[in-house]
């Protein structure tokens, strides 16, 4: 069947019967059809308000004889904005006529200019009655429009609260403001917020814009109807792309361009998502806390981040000699303190050796919760709207708000790679560096990492997008569809066929196999939003002032939106807030044709996409393990698997025996059958890895622990636990003569027998995916500084800690009565390099090693 079926109209969404909306939501409707005229005037104004008020605006145009004229339309529209705010019914029977008393005679006037923005969206239940805001108390607008609404008994309670804090505030009303010192203070923290998201939607309009969009979208939700689309022709196809699991030889090139590239390169994290699914709190505090602090595999999830980072540096360093630094910008947010806290990791781990200088944290603001049955705002008391973050697609105008791309170009950076910070195997084998290979190279705008979609996962789609406009004008892109967008689309979801099944089912994602006897459906890859994005590309994007640069803005009502309310009581509501999604910046790059194009195209756009095995893609650690659950999709213990899938298809290909991984299922019982954790700076490419490890084998239930660059394995039988640490894992850190710093270290094991009790398997203290485990026994090999160790033909049995002190070489030998061990200096001569090193060195597309051995006199013993 071909890829490219026949032109189509526009599927429409399946009509699905809606039941009658209550009457409160009619008669909402209907009062913001009859106001949107002047809602959108509003807004007009507004947008000319924000944009005056921007210094670059005050720039104005390059011809001297336009400046005269555009001034005055500038200073009109920060005159008009006020004058249209207090024009407001809403605004003028809330504050009343004379803005100089209660409480905003208090306030300057861009603080009055926010409130009045927020009573005209309609808001004036977030302010409540316990302020004086007209200079004559009065008390109808916060009970009428209610905290959420509710029974009388809880009306009740929240008027009493109310009595109680204003009795607790210090018994202090301020007389001007006709407020407790405890109300203003929750007034400022407003303020603060209604400003942030003010500012960053000025592309939209502001407080105002923010309120008609969501307005829009919740409409859309609840008539489950589409936007009619502007196009005549539109159409989503499966995109073609590099599958690095069967171009080896491309994918090795691509992959090795990337590398290459690195000191082009920056990376980008969003990481302001409160990961509220993992429910994690501080043990001593109970704080909650953002998921990039997640204790995973022995460290943080953001440290996961850095320590993949600095291996794809270190190969960089074997290949061409030089180090580099690469710049990292991390996206945070308000939201559990996460802005402080990752400041706080940074700084206590001296900001990973890398430098203050070589991060760039930009905090992303709260956006306010609505509620889904009447677009109110949710609050949890008076002056204290309901924020969340919304969504990771800020990045883009909040980089470039925040000077962040002007940053990565003065670090001499062309592109980057994104990546979030729960997924834990983006950095897998190849797939990251081929990913940035292809861009940087092939001078793309954006590119996907994809693969397989499972059934049932919370993700989006990449597709390859095809229309055609009113104009007659054919567009192409790859992109991506929401998981809560597929209703809309007819998007189907993937699901698990019996019977007789083609198993070869990466391949039938690219080649666009059907499986005709079962299915006339198409199965669109997954998003797993790790991209290269060109920096200039959506730099662009971002400065512009208009709602593309926030791209796939929707309105998210599939969750709950939970919230503490008056009185410390966990609540949830159906709602949600305007979230957009970064890798839907795509829909700006699209291209454009006189004509319909044919198969072949996806090579010719500014966009691309590269697949890989599922495991070695996307596997999150987003979600707690609930103990009812059966399903271990999306926790760090399905993680965890994951990533000992990947161990043992690794090793298998090294000539080493490792115990199958057995379905999700079995982990449920008896926990995994081994963990094997090995730095990716011993790679991160399998194909290097393959030449340090050489046959062998691992024995179900034993721990393998490699925390050193320079090493090598050969015969070795593992039926315990082996763990080899450094205190640097890439080697001793000294300086050249040019200021450069050189890596060296090492451990080899060769016809090397390992038998202890390892891990008690059986001990209810386990926490594998936090590689917290308690041992009977183990082996324990620790290097510090410019160490080596090495043990060959030896039998080593039971408990053994050996420690390796700076500048020093050991050696494990048999002898009659079990084994000796040597420890000796290393020579001068030899301490810039070490006793051996791997020479590396590029073969065509590949990386080949080669040991370089340095005999002194004494390494010759035996």
């Amino acid at each position: 069947m071909s890829r490219w079926p026949e032109p189509a109209p526009l599927r429409a969404p399946v009509p699905v019967p809606f039941p009658a909306l209550p009457l409160a939501a009619r008669l909402h409707r209907a009062a913001r059809a009859r106001t949107r005229a002047r809602a959108l005037l509003l807004l007009l104004l507004l947008r000319a308000a924000a944009a005056a008020a921007r210094p670059g605006a005050r720039r104005g145009a390059r011809a001297p004889l336009r400046r005269p004229r555009a001034a005055p339309r500038r200073a009109d529209a920060r005159r008009q904005a006020p004058r249209a705010l207090d024009a407001e019914p809403r605004v003028a029977a809330f504050f009343g006529a004379d803005s100089g008393r209660g409480v905003l005679g208090a306030l300057d006037p861009r603080e009055v200019l926010l409130l009045k923005c927020l009573v005209a969206a309609g808001q004036e239940h977030v302010l409540g009655d316990d302020l004086d805001w007209s200079g004559v108390w009065h008390h109808e607008h916060h009970r009428e429009n209610g905290v959420n609404g509710g029974s009388a008994l809880r009306e009740a309670l929240y008027t009493l609260a109310g009595l109680v804090g204003k009795w607790s505030s210090e018994g202090v009303v301020n007389g001007e403001t006709g407020g407790s010192s405890g109300e203003m203070e929750l007034l400022r923290s407003l303020l603060k917020f209604l400003g942030d998201i003010d500012e960053f939607y000025d592309c939209i309009g502001g407080i105002v814009g923010y309120q008609i969009m969501a307005l829009e979208l919740l409409s859309t939700s609840k008539d489950r109807m589409r936007r009619p689309s502007q196009d005549k022709f539109v159409d989503f196809h499966v995109p073609d792309g590099l599958n690095l699991m069967e171009d080896t030889e491309y994918a090795s090139q691509a992959a090795l361009w990337g590398i290459e590239g690195l000191p082009e390169l920056g990376e980008i994290y969003p990481i302001g998502g409160a990961g509220d699914r993992l429910g994690l709190v501080d043990s001593e505090t109970g704080e909650s806390l953002p998921a990039a602090l997640l204790p995973y595999c022995g460290r943080s999830l953001l440290e996961g981040l850095i320590r993949d980072l600095q291996a794809r540096e270190f190969l960089h360093f074997k290949i061409y000699g030089k180090q580099c630094i690469t710049p990292v910008a991390i996206m945070t947010s308000s939201v559990k303190n996460n802005h402080d806290h990752i400041v706080g990791i940074c700084e206590s781990l001296d900001w990973f050796g890398r430098g203050h200088e070589n991060f760039r944290l930009f905090e992303q603001p709260l956006v306010p919760v609505v509620n889904a049955e009447d677009g109110k705002w949710v609050i949890s008391k008076s002056l204290f709207p309901v924020g969340k973050p919304g969504g990771h697609g800020a990045i883009w105008k909040l980089a470039c708000d925040r000077g962040v791309f002007k940053w990565f170009h003065r670090c001499g950076r062309k592109g980057a790679t994104v990546r979030q910070v729960s997924n834990v195997v983006a950095a897998t084998d190849l797939t990251l560096m081929a990913l940035a290979g292809i861009g940087l190279r092939c001078n793309k705008k954006l590119g996907f990492a994809s693969c397989e979609r499972r059934p049932g996962a919370t993700e989006g789609v990449n597709v390859l997008i095809e229309k055609q406009n009113q104009d007659g004008i054919w567009s192409y892109g790859i992109t991506c569809i929401e998981y809560t967008e597929f209703e809309k689309y007819g998007i189907p979801e993937p699901t698990v066929i019996t019977g007789r099944f083609l198993v070869r089912t990466f391949c039938y994602l690219v080649t666009h196999i059907y499986f005709s006897e079962f299915s006339s459906q198409v199965s669109y890859p997954a998003n797993t939003n790790i991209l290269y994005v060109d920096l200039q590309a959506v730099e662009e994007i971002g400065s512009r002032k208009n709602a593309s640069c926030l791209p796939g803005m929707v309105l998210n009502l599939k969750k709950t939106a939970s919230y503490v309310d008056h009185f410390g009581f966990e609540c949830s509501i159906a709602g949600g807030r305007l979230e957009c999604t970064m890798q839907n910046i795509a829909d700006n790059f699209v291209n454009k044709y006189n004509y319909k194009c044919s198969k072949g195209i996806e090579s010719e756009l500014d966009t691309f996409i590269v697949y890989n095995e599922r495991k070695r893609v996307t596997s999150s650690a987003k979600k707690k393990l609930k103990s009812e659950a059966r399903s271990l999709h999306q926790t760090p213990e399905g993680s965890l698997l994951d990533i000992m899938r990947n161990a043992h298809d690794l090793l298998s290909s090294c000539s080493i025996e490792v115990p199958e991984v057995k379905d999700n299922s079995e982990y449920l019982h008896s926990g995994p059958p081994f963990l094997i954790f090995l730095h990716p700076a011993l790679g991160p490419f399998w194909d290097i890895i393959r030449q340090k490890f050489i046959g062998g084998s691992v024995s179900e239930g034993s721990e393998l622990q490699i925390e050193v660059a320079e090493f090598l394995w050969k015969d070795v039988e593992l039926d315990g636990s082996l763990i080899i640490q450094a205190d640097n894992i890439m080697g001793s850190t000294k300086s050249n003569e040019h200021g450069e710093q050189i890596l060296h270290y090492g451990a080899r094991l060769q016809s090397v027998k390992i038998m202890n009790e390892g891990i008690n398997w059986t001990s209810p203290k386990n926490v594998y995916w936090k590689h917290d485990v308690e041992r009977s026994e183990s082996l324990k090999i620790i290097l510090y500084g410019n160490a080596e160790f090495e043990a060959k033909d030896v039998v080593l049995k039971g408990n053994h800690i050996f420690e390796v002190p700076d500048g020093h070489r050991m050696r494990i030998i048999q002898d009659k009565g079990g084994f000796d061990v040597k420890l000796e200096p290393i020579s001068v001569e030899m301490m810039s390099s070490g006793t051996w090193y791997w020479k590396y060195t590029v073969d065509g597309v590949h990386v080949k090693l080669n040991m370089v051995e340095k005999y002194t006199a004494s390494a010759t013993d035996s």
